[in-house]
Formats: structure tokens, C-alpha cells, sequence
């Protein structure tokens, strides 16, 4: 069967798979939900086009914190002032994080980042490489010398590259993912623009990521929904490696853009990250 028919073939099966699901109460209810988001979203999407990342860096001090600010760092400097970079997913930019930003900054987290790319972005390689550069930068000027990245969608996929394949396990201490296609997703067959092909299951970004990465240090959590419709099937969403150390939590009923909103996926992640040293568990469910 040759190439274009191989694609006509992969698309009609996504669209199947999304045919049957549209009905399923939970899909309708994260549907409310996304739609919810979406036009709050929307509304503040052109801010982000107005440039700056609203990168933050401040002293560790206990002046004017608020008790939950001075607890992090009085329990924990470390956690405290180590760097968060935020990775936006695709034809989207930093306002995604505005609740995630406004959350972390509450927990006590001093040094908040944001990398942004161009919708017209053509490969996920090149774009990694960026990031890397990127970190490296905050980390020169923080004095620290490691990170945690936060990725939604597309992001989390730049970040897991640059990890596993860049030798940014050095420099990333923890990696949060947000319906991230860690495994590729069939909707990707929908659209034949270059970027999309290559979160194809069977492009060959992906089979480069289920490559051996030993003595890759960094911690993954990712977070996947059981009514994301862009990840097709949603269990795509899911870190399968066996030399990465990954935490895989299932939120249940919400969206893929409403992931970076939802409040207990945000709780979630400020745990995780206010405890450095506690290794990644299994669980699979939120």
C-alpha cells in the first residue's frame, strides 16, 4: 500500500475514534469545561503577542512573603529557588500559564520562566537545541545549576528532547509534562504540515525517543486526560520508557487546553516540585 494511502487510512481510523467517543458523558462534560477556558483564553491570547516572557527572578528573602511563600523557604531553599521554565504548546504563547505562574509565585517559587516558539516552527530538534541554550542562560544568571521545566502539549515533547537526547538531564531536575504526545498521536495524521508528521506514532521523532537513554537523571511526571481529544488514543499521553524515571497521573474529564488551568492539576504540580528529593511513584489516577 504506498505512503498517501497509509495516511488516508491513519486519519479515517482517527476520525472513527473520535466519532465514537464524541457521545461519552465525560467527553461532553470536559467539552463544557474546554469551552469555558478557551474563551478566557482567547480573550488573553493577544497579550502574549505583545512580547515579553514575564521571565521572574527575585531574591530569596522573607520580606513581604505571605506564610505559604516563607514555608517553602524556610522548609526548603533549595526547592525554592530553583528555576521553572514554562513551555507553551503549539499556536499558543505564555498566557496558558497565567494561573500556573500566578500559583506557583503564591507557593513561594522565586524564579519563574517562560520559552516561547513560533507557531511556524518546522522541527522539534532545533527548537530543543534553543531551549537548551535558553537554560543554560537562566542558569548562568541564577546560580543555579539545575532547572524544572513545565511543558503543555508540544512543549513537554521539546523538553523530553532535549532531556533525553540533548544531555539536558544535567540541567533538568524534574520535568512536569500536560498532554504531552510522549508516544505519538493519530490525530497527527489529520494535518500533513511538517512539525504535526513528526508526532506521528511512527515518525521518526519518536522512534529517536524510544531509543536507550541510560543514566538519564531527570525526574517526569506527565499528566494525561482521559477526554483529550487531541491525543489519540489518550494513553499516548503517557511516558513509556524503561530508563526514564516517569510518573504517569490520569486527570479525569478535562480537556487539553484546560489541563494548565485545572486547579488540581496546578496543586499537583506545586508538590511535586516543592519536594526534590522524593522519587517518582506510579500513580495513575487525579
Amino acid at each position: 500500500m504506498s505512503s498517501w494511502q497509509d495516511e488516508v487510512r491513519g486519519a479515517l481510523d482517527g476520525l472513527r475514534y473520535g466519532a465514537r467517543s464524541a457521545l461519552d458523558p465525560r467527553v461532553l462534560q470536559g467539552a463544557a469545561v474546554e469551552l469555558g477556558w478557551l474563551t478566557t483564553h482567547l480573550a488573553m491570547y493577544p497579550l502574549g503577542l505583545l512580547g515579553g516572557s514575564g521571565s521572574r527572578i527575585e531574591r530569596l528573602t522573607l520580606t513581604g512573603l505571605t506564610p505559604a511563600q516563607r514555608s517553602l523557604l524556610v522548609s526548603n531553599v533549595r526547592a525554592a529557588g530553583t528555576p521553572i521554565l514554562l513551555a507553551h504548546g503549539i499556536i499558543d504563547n505564555h498566557t496558558v500559564f497565567t494561573l500556573m505562574r500566578r500559583q506557583l509565585l503564591r507557593r513561594g517559587f522565586s524564579s519563574i520562566h517562560t520559552f516561547s516558539y513560533s507557531p511556524l516552527t518546522l522541527d522539534v530538534r532545533r527548537t530543543a537545541e534553543r531551549m537548551g541554550r535558553e537554560i543554560e542562560a537562566i542558569c548562568e544568571a541564577s546560580g543555579s545549576d539545575q532547572i524544572h521545566v513545565i511543558g503543555h502539549s508540544l512543549g513537554g515533547l521539546i523538553a523530553r528532547y532535549y532531556i533525553q537526547r540533548l544531555g539536558g538531564h544535567e540541567r533538568v531536575h524534574t520535568c512536569v509534562t500536560l498532554g504531552t504526545p510522549h508516544q505519538g498521536t493519530a490525530a497527527a495524521r489529520l494535518l500533513p504540515w511538517p512539525l504535526v508528521k513528526q508526532v506521528r506514532p511512527e515518525s521518526d521523532l519518536m522512534n529517536e525517543l524510544s531509543e536507550p537513554a541510560p543514566g538519564c537523571r531527570t525526574r517526569f511526571v506527565a499528566f494525561y486526560s482521559d477526554v483529550d481529544q487531541l491525543i489519540v488514543p489518550q494513553r499516548r499521553a503517557r511516558i513509556q520508557h524503561p530508563d526514564l524515571a516517569a510518573s504517569n497521573v490520569r486527570v479525569r474529564g478535562v480537556g487539553h487546553l484546560s489541563l494548565p488551568f485545572h486547579g488540581e492539576v496546578v496543586h499537583q504540580i506545586t508538590g511535586v516540585l516543592a519536594h526534590l528529593d522524593e522519587p517518582v511513584s506510579k500513580p495513575e489516577s487525579a
